[in-house]
This record gives C-alpha cells, structure tokens and sequence, in this order.
C-alpha cells in the first residue's frame, strides 16, 4: 500500500516548500531520455524504465530533477557530482537499496530529497550528513526495520517536513528521535509495520511538530495508543491524523484507549482508513468532549454496530461535544448517522458534513437535535424527495442557526419538497442543490421558499422555463448553469428584483430577449449556449451590469454583433470577462472559427443612418439626371408622340384592308401652320396644283377624312405621300398638331436621309432658337439644302422652279386622277374634315393630351 503524508493535504498543509517540475514550459529540449525545461534548470525523466541515473545529459546548471517511477537500484558517487547547484531531486518509486555515502557530497544546495517507496534496507545518514540546507526529507516506506536517527541529523536544523519508516519497522523505541530534539518541524510522519510488536513510552517525546502523522495498526497492541497520547500531551498540533488505526479488526475490548486525548491541544483530528465499530467511535467521542479539539473528520471508515454494546440511557449520550467542524466521509456503514439515535452528538457542532455516506433518509429526531449548526452538507449521497422531506416530521423551530444547507448530487427531484423542507429554517440564505434531477415542470409548482435566501446553486439539473418560477425570488446569486434550459422565463426576472449575479452558463438559450428586465444584475454569464445574435438592446434594461461572460456561443458575425462589441469595449461599463479568447464567429461559413475581435465589416456597411444617407442621395441624383434629361430631351413629348404612333398603327391594323396600293395617293403632304393657311391655299397649291400636270398635294383642310382620328388621318396620309414638304415658320414650332406631323415624317424617314423631307422657310428662322425637341429638324437645317421663300416677286418663279425640281415630274395613278377631278378649289370650300386651330393662334383650349379630337372645320 502507497502511503505518504505529504499527500494528505489535511495533514500536512503547506510543507512542500520547494518548486516542483511538474510544470512543462513551452520550451524545452530532449536529447536523451530526459526532457529538459527552464533553459537547463530542470529536468523530467519521470516514468522512462531507467536503470541507472542519465548523468551524461545533465548540463551543470541543473537544479531540479525528477527520477519518480523508473527501475533505479542505486545512487552512486559520480551520479550528482556534477550538478551544484541542485535543490530539488526527486527518487521516489524506485527499487533504491543502497545510496552511496558519497553520492551527494556536491549537492550541498539540496533543499528537497525524496527518496519515498523505495527499497533501502539503511537509512541513509552518511549521504544526507552534507545536506545542512536540507527542508524536506520523504523516506518513508522503505526497507529498514529500525527508525533510529542517527546524531548527523541533529545537524540539518532547517529540516521542516520529515516522513520516515516502513513496513519492516516493527516498534518504536524512545532513543530513535533523540537527534531532532532541537528541531522545530512542521510536519511529521511515521510508518510502521501492519502488526505493531512494542512501543517504548517517551518515544515520541521529543518530537516538536505543528502536523503529526502515524501510520501503523494497533490491532495486536491497542494498549500503545495510550502511550503515544501521553507522549504528545501538552503539545499543540493543527493536525493530528490516525491511518489505519485498526486495519484488520473491531476494537471489541472495554479498556479506554483515548483517555489521554484531553491533554492534546488539536486544531484537527483526522481518522483515514481503518476500522470502527460503535463501542470505540463512542469511546471517542467521550473523550474529545473533554478535549480542545476544534475540528474532526473520519474518511475511508469501514464502521460497523457493535452486537454487544447496549445503550444504558443518557449517561451513554454523546451530549456536550463541542466542534467548528465534524465531518463524515466516504463511511462505508450509513449506520454510522445511528449509533446514537438521540442524535445529540450533533447538537453543538457549527458545520457538519456527510458525504459520500450514502443514506437516504433522515429521522425526524435528528432535524430537531442540530440546533447549532450554522453549515449542513449532505452532498453525494442518495437523498430523495420523501426521505428527505416527511410529511409527519413536525420542522417547526427546526436548525434555528442554519445559514448553508447543501444537498447537491443527490437523487432530489421536487423543488417544492425542497421548499416545504427549507421554509422553516429562519437563518438559512445560501442553498446548494446542484447536480441533482430537479426542474421538471410537474415538481416545480407551488414553492413557497423563506424570505432569506438569497444564495441558490442549482447548476447540472434539468430545467424547463416554466420551473423558474418555483425559485425563490429574493435571491442574489443564482447559478442555473448546464440545466439545459433552452429558454428563459421573464416573469421570473422581473420578480427577483435583488438578483447581483445570474450564471447561465452551458444551457441551450437559443435568443436573448430584447425585454428582459434584472434592474440589479452586475454579473451575468452567459457563455456556452445557442444563440447567434446579440446586440445593445439585449441588456438595455440591466443598468448594473458591470461583468459579461457571453463567449463560445455560434455568433453570426453581423454588423449588429460589430456594433455591441466596439459599443461595449469603447465605454468600458460593461466587462466582457472572457473576451476575446472564447468570441468566435459560426456563420457565415467563410468566417468560420474568426475571433471576433478580428472581424472588421466596412463601416458603410454597417452604419445604417450613412447607408440611409446615400441611398437617399443617389435615388435623388438619379431622380434629377432623368428629369433634367427628359427636360432637355422632350423624353415626355416624344413618348407621347410615340404613344400615338402606336395606338394608330394599332387601329389601321384593325381597320386594314388587305392588300397594300402599290403607288402613292399624293406627290407630297403639305404640313402647315394655320396661320400660314393662306398662304397656301393663296401661293403653294395654285402654282402646283392649277398646272397641264398638276401635283396633287394633301392638306388637312380639304384632305383628311371625315370621323376618323386626327393622328390615324396625319399618319396614314404621310405614309401615302411622296414627299413630305413642311412651311417653316415661327407659327410651325409654336403649333402643336405641326411637331406631331414633323415627328411622324421623321419617323417614316428613318434610315433614309431625309430625302423625302422639304423644307420651305416662308420666314427666317434662328436654328438655335428652336426647342430640344426638334433636335432632328436643326440638324436638317444645318446639313439639308432648304428651299426659302423669297420677300421680292421677281424671284419667286425661280423658287417654284426649283420647289416643282425637288418635287419631281407629277405621274398619276388611276386612283389620284379621280381624286383630283374632285377637289375643288383652295377657296371656298366647305363642310370639309379639319383640325382644330392652333391654339396659340386662335386662343382655344390646350390640346387633350390623352386622346386628340376630331373636328370639322370651315375653310375660308
């Protein structure tokens, strides 16, 4: 069995003074079977089937060494000579037998020596003579049968922590520690053999220590235990421990072996491993309520009844011990809560803790006795609901003291049980249930808990939502980590108005409510969950908070997630206690595994009040080039125009007949201003019309059908001319049915070059002066020849000549022949289709900008 002290935190606290090399640096170097580390200042060759110590690897500069669990028989001279400045060497769990006297003689720094389960038959003296800095020594668990020091140990003054014996070492005689006389130690230990032959009274005499250890079964001599007491009586110990006291039976005999325990002064008193029965835990605790002891634990107890102790009544009550601390663990028997069943050896102890005792109920007489308890652990046993709380159990008065009370891993399952059970505790204010199956919905209803509590821990459950609503509300810490919660229960926040800090850590909260309200919250954690978004609204309504644990949960890396960053790390009043280590992005795919702090989105994309600003800007500068370009261009004229064309063509598709004449019905469409009428009718149409060939022309005065649609008789009777001749004047640009004939004309002539266009200047005309819109007629102007009608008569027969050149020799159909038999004269005729008067001429209505009119007109 491996037993060493130094392991035993509860004995020996602190005495491991020296660094150890457990520790691997990030740098470290290995050329042999040893890893060095700290630049050459340690070395690891722990576990590496070494025979013999690897002293050619060793640099000089050497001041730790770790040599545990190898296959070493031997130390010799030469293994350490070369390394002086060494502090720290550790052996232990080696087959050492023998250590050379002169195998530390250049180790004079030496500080820690561990030579712990090995197998030396001596104890090294003459070796460990040079070591004056020495301050821990482990040599416990080896082979020799003697534990005599010999006088070169009086010598190592700093020696702080001594452990020694072995499992040969069959008694203790009162010469063997006679070299530590005038050595203050902080810790002790001694091993002996299972079967303890003799025990020389005054052995431990002179033994100074603060921590005192034994290990070594009384079974064969319990009558020694009496004497070593009365050895360390009047020494003050801060622990005090008994290892296996008993290792292979009961204590069944009826002599008091404890009775010197009222003259040790004990902070702690500790019983690891062996046997108890209840004639000698009684015998015990008898004696200890005499006793300074403070404090009391018994872990690793094998405890059984005791088949012939009888209880006589009160004189065999355990009724007056006083203790800061009484714990109970790992005590194989829950009997053990029994032996007394008035319970009254509870009744002053401050802090009481059973665990891992494994019962499952308590008695009614027990809840009553503990009234000084101020701490009740109960964690890692088997508690449940109705054993824990009996509905016949009267609790009234109950635990008066009670401030903590832990029953986490358990097998409870009822929070309102829970609450029932803690209602009448008027101390109690810190609540453990941690690690237990409570938060069902079912069993979470109706809890009516006490005012104080203002403490629960109630991680590693399995709560709904709605079982937050069972928890007491005046809490101030609540820890619901790993619950799987997978969403949060608002009206409970907004009832626990005290809450400072919410640890809801590791559950499975998909989304953070933009409402949750917790005015007194400072720390929150919410680390290890579901959700992705999370933004400066989420705790808008926690004014206190000061500290944010909200890593390792999947983010989406979003402009709003960038925004709560920069926001929270800019002004400082919130903490973000985990960042920026465990803040990674999950989505999108392409930041997966990003640290947060390293996702930067552009600042337009982010900022909504400048992308408002430029959308805003650029619809409106988009907005403005369109209306100036169709302010410029006449965009809304010429779509009109177009309009027309198309419900025209529409109509005289309609209207068709089939079949298309193969000549035109005119020589040429003469396009006017009204008020250049007479013009025409006085001086255009006779010269060309009253000729041996005459032209037949078409004007809207005498040519357009009757009833039908202006725009249908303008295009149809273009498309059925040869030549288009239009009379420019300022009256021509100011008319509006002109545009539309010049623009029907240009769109016929489309592809053409114009060539069946005439133009007639009756008047002079700036071509620069003409609006945008009649960008095709300024460009005719400057490139086409165009014909001008000259003031002076004796030049005007060379204008018709030339007008009669461009319009070509006049041919006849059959059809045009007849028609011209018909026309009659430019003057005087009536009852003929017209178009209405321009309006800026005659002063009539603006023109219907959605459908032209049809009206009749009287030529004069």
């Amino acid at each position: 069995m491996i037993w060493t002290l130094i392991t035993l935190s509860a004995l020996l606290l602190g005495v491991l003074t020296s660094p150890t090399p457990s520790a691997t640096p990030a740098t470290s170097t290995r050329e042999g079977p040893c890893r060095l580390h700290r630049s050459g200042r340690s070395a690891d060759c722990v576990g590496q089937q070494l025979e013999t110590v690897p002293w050619r690897q060793f640099p000089s500069t050497l001041e730790e060494i770790d040599l545990s669990y190898n296959r070493l028989q031997a130390v010799n001279a030469g293994d350490f000579n070369r390394l002086p400045r060494l502090r720290f060497l550790q052996l232990s769990f080696n087959n050492v037998s023998r250590i050379d006297d002169q195998a530390f003689k250049s180790n004079t720094r030496l500080e820690h020596v561990n030579i712990f389960n090995n197998s030396l038959r001596e104890i090294p003296a003459a070796a460990l003579a040079p070591l004056l800095n020495l301050r821990v020594l482990l040599m416990s668990n080896n082979l020799y049968k003697h534990a005599t020091l010999a006088d070169s140990f009086s010598k190592l003054v700093n020696l702080q922590v001594l452990s020694m014996g072995g499992p040969l070492v069959m008694g203790l005689k009162k010469g063997d520690f006679q070299a530590l006389k005038n050595i203050s130690l902080q810790g002790f230990a001694i091993k002996c053999s299972s079967n303890l032959s003799y025990y020389e009274p005054g052995s431990l005499q002179v033994i100074q220590t603060k921590q005192m250890g034994f290990d070594m079964a009384i079974d064969q001599r319990p009558d020694a235990l009496p004497h070593m007491l009365r050895d360390l009586a009047n020494k003050t110990f801060s622990n005090l421990q008994f290892r296996n006291l008993f290792e292979f039976m009961y204590y069944m005999e009826n002599e008091d072996i404890f009775q010197g325990l009222k003259y040790i002064r004990a902070n702690r008193i500790i019983f690891h491993r062996g046997k108890f029965n209840e004639n000698l835990l009684r015998m015990f605790l008898l004696n200890a309520q005499e006793a300074p002891i403070k404090k009391l634990r018994l872990q690793y107890i094998d405890f059984a009844r005791s088949p012939t102790f009888v209880d006589n009544g009160e004189g065999s009550s355990i009724t007056d011990l006083k203790l800061d601390e009484l714990d109970l663990w790992y005590i194989s028997n829950p009997d053990v809560l029994r032996f007394d069943w008035r319970f009254t050896w509870f009744n002053k102890v401050e802090k009481l803790s059973f665990q891992y005792v494994y019962f499952n109920s308590v008695p009614c007489d027990a809840w009553v006795e503990m009234v000084g308890v101020k701490t009740l652990d109960t964690s890692n046993n088997r508690l449940h609901n109705n054993f824990l709380y009996n509905q016949l159990c009267d609790y009234r008065g109950a635990m008066p003291n009670l401030h903590t009370f832990n029953l986490s891993t358990n097998e409870l399952t009822s929070l309102k049980d829970l609450s029932s059970l803690t209602r009448e505790f008027q101390q109690l204010q810190v609540v453990d249930i941690s690690n237990n199956n409570l938060g069902s919905a079912e069993s979470s209803r109706d809890c009516v808990w006490h005012q104080n509590v203002t403490r629960l821990i109630a991680h590693h459950n399995q709560f709904v939502s709605k079982a937050l609503a069972c928890l007491p509300s005046t809490v101030q810490y609540l820890d619901l980590s790993y619950c799987s919660l997978d969403q949060l229960n608002m009206a409970y926040f907004h009832e626990a108005t005290n809450l400072k800090e919410l640890l809801l850590s590791g559950n499975k909260i998909k989304f953070i409510p933009t409402k949750w309200r917790s005015p007194s919250v400072q720390l929150l954690a919410l680390d290890g969950n579901s959700f992705g978004l999370i933004s400066k609204e989420s705790f808008q309504h926690m004014p206190q908070l000061s500290r944010l644990r909200a890593g390792n949960n999947p983010y989406h890396c979003t402009c709003e997630l960038h925004t709560f960053v920069e926001d929270t790390l800019s002004k400082g009043k919130v903490n973000l206690t985990d960042w920026p280590w465990n803040y990674k992005c999950y989505h999108p795919e392409i930041l997966l595994n990003t640290q947060i702090s390293k996702y930067f989105p552009g600042h337009v994309a982010c900022d909504i009040r400048l992308v408002i600003v430029i959308c805003v800007a650029t619809t409106t500068a988009v907005v403005l080039i369109l209306v100036l370009i169709c302010y410029f261009l006449d965009l809304p004229w010429y779509t009109k125009a177009t309009y027309q064309i198309i419900r025209a063509k529409y109509r005289a598709h309609k209207e068709k007949v089939i079949g298309e004449p193969d000549a035109f019905t005119y020589h040429a469409f003469i396009s006017y201003s009204h008020s250049d009428a007479e013009w025409v009718r006085n001086e255009l149409m006779p010269c060309l019309e009253n000729n041996r060939n005459p032209y037949r022309l078409c004007i809207h005065e005498r040519d357009f059908m009757p009833g039908r649609w202006i725009i249908d008789n303008i295009i149809d009777n273009i498309e059925n001319s040869r030549k288009v001749i239009f009379i420019l004047s300022r009256h021509f640009v100011n008319s509006e049915w002109c545009n539309y004939e010049l623009y029907f004309a240009q769109q016929r002539a489309m592809g053409k070059t114009f060539s069946d266009v005439i133009l007639v200047v009756k008047e002079p005309i700036d071509p620069s002066s003409l609006p945008s819109k009649y960008c095709k007629l300024k460009k005719m102007l400057s490139t086409k020849t165009y014909l001008e009608w000259p003031q002076q008569s004796n030049q005007q027969p060379f204008f018709w000549a030339q007008l009669r050149s461009v319009l070509g020799k006049p041919s006849m159909s059959p059809e045009g022949a007849n028609s011209v038999k018909s026309h009659t004269s430019s003057t005087g005729v009536s009852g003929v289709a017209g178009r209405p008067m321009d309006d800026r001429i005659a002063g009539g209505p603006e023109l219907d900008k959605e459908t032209p009119r049809q009206v009749v007109s009287v030529a004069t």
